[in-house]
């Protein structure tokens, strides 16, 4: 039984991540085919409680497919967070007569929506953007990919230099509290040892790796290392401390930060964008609420908000093993 739904806002949050763009495209030509009109929402939850609405269609959208970041802009907003803010935000939706929104972002903007959900029985679905890939009930969020292949061509350039040098480099990539990208793009650019908060690989064995490369024959190294792991205070503490064990290493540190998450999106996050955008308006459509649209088993599935944000996604084990043999 179809809902009946005659405008759909769509806004993203929290942090930018490549596709986003291609999102939004889908979402505004997804309604257009639907014959629902859509409403563009400029700076997230900032810009819904201000009523920074714009209505969109299938032509606002053209040449944005190919392009990084988010048009309609993100923010992180501490009033939503309140009671009075999501009641200033409902007036603004109810005064421009938006039946639905979707919002694109991670795990924060998925909690804000949910709550939002349950005070006002407001139709929302949620689309992952976030290149963490740290959502729980989809295999891949928008922007994962095209971090992994920014991340690779530039350890890529990195390690011509330490080729050039006999250096050891330590590189930091992002990945607060899943080593997602660190994993995936040690194995893809070859490293000689991967560090991600899921596995304590200890100070002494990183030293014993170390020492087995050189031992093989190995004259320079790459170590990747994701900003939530836990063996040392910080990159350059690991830095400083290979350095008074190893004298043999000239070591260089190399912290990626936030060119991770520009460029144009690659065309698996396009792709994906577009999946996922046509799932979550056409899941409004049918009455669902309160989902996250995502993949498994390459195919578009439905998360409860309440599971998406509470649960984990889970390192892939094989990799560890992958990479412990060719790191050999």
């Amino acid at each position: 039984m179809l809902h009946t739904i005659k405008k759909i806002g769509v806004l993203t949050s929290g942090g930018d991540a490549p596709g986003m763009n291609a999102a939004i495209r889908s979402v505004v030509r997804t309604c257009a085919f639907h014959d629902i009109k859509c409403y563009g929402i400029y700076r997230g939850y900032e810009g819904m409680i201000d009523g920074d609405f714009v209505e969109m269609d299938a032509r606002s959208v053209k040449g944005i497919i190919n392009k990084g970041g988010t048009m309609l802009k993100s923010a992180r907003s501490k009033d939503f967070r309140t009671k009075e803010g999501r009641a200033k935000a409902y007036e603004q939706l109810r005064k421009a007569g938006i039946d639905a929104f979707v919002v694109i972002g991670g795990d924060g903007s998925f909690t804000g929506a949910m709550i939002f959900n349950k005070e006002y029985n407001f139709p929302v679905m949620g689309i992952p953007g976030t290149i963490d890939n740290d959502i729980f009930g989809t295999t891949h969020t928008l922007g994962y990919d095209t971090a992994l292949n920014t991340v690779v061509e530039v350890i890529d350039k990195i390690r011509d230099t330490a080729s050039s040098h006999n250096r050891l480099f330590f590189i930091e990539v992002m990945g607060r509290d899943v080593g997602h990208i660190a994993l995936n793009v040690g194995i893809g650019a070859g490293a000689e040892e991967i560090l991600i908060p899921e596995e304590d690989l200890g100070l002494d064995r990183l030293l014993e790796s170390l020492r087995r490369s050189k031992q093989s024959g190995k004259s320079s190294s790459i170590v990747i290392v994701a900003e939530g792991d836990k063996i040392g205070k910080s990159v350059f503490e690991l830095k400083d401390y290979v350095e008074e064990n190893m004298s043999e290493y000239e070591v260089r540190v190399s912290v990626l930060g936030h060119m991770q998450r520009g460029g144009a999106p690659s065309c698996f996050d396009r792709v994906l964008a577009s999946r996922m955008g046509v799932k979550a308006v056409e899941s409004l459509i049918t009455g669902k609420s309160s989902y996250m649209v995502g993949m498994k088993n390459d195919v578009m599935d439905l998360t409860p908000f309440d599971q998406a944000v509470k649960g984990k996604s889970k390192i892939n084990k094989e990799l560890l093993r992958v990479s412990d043999i060719m790191s050999i």
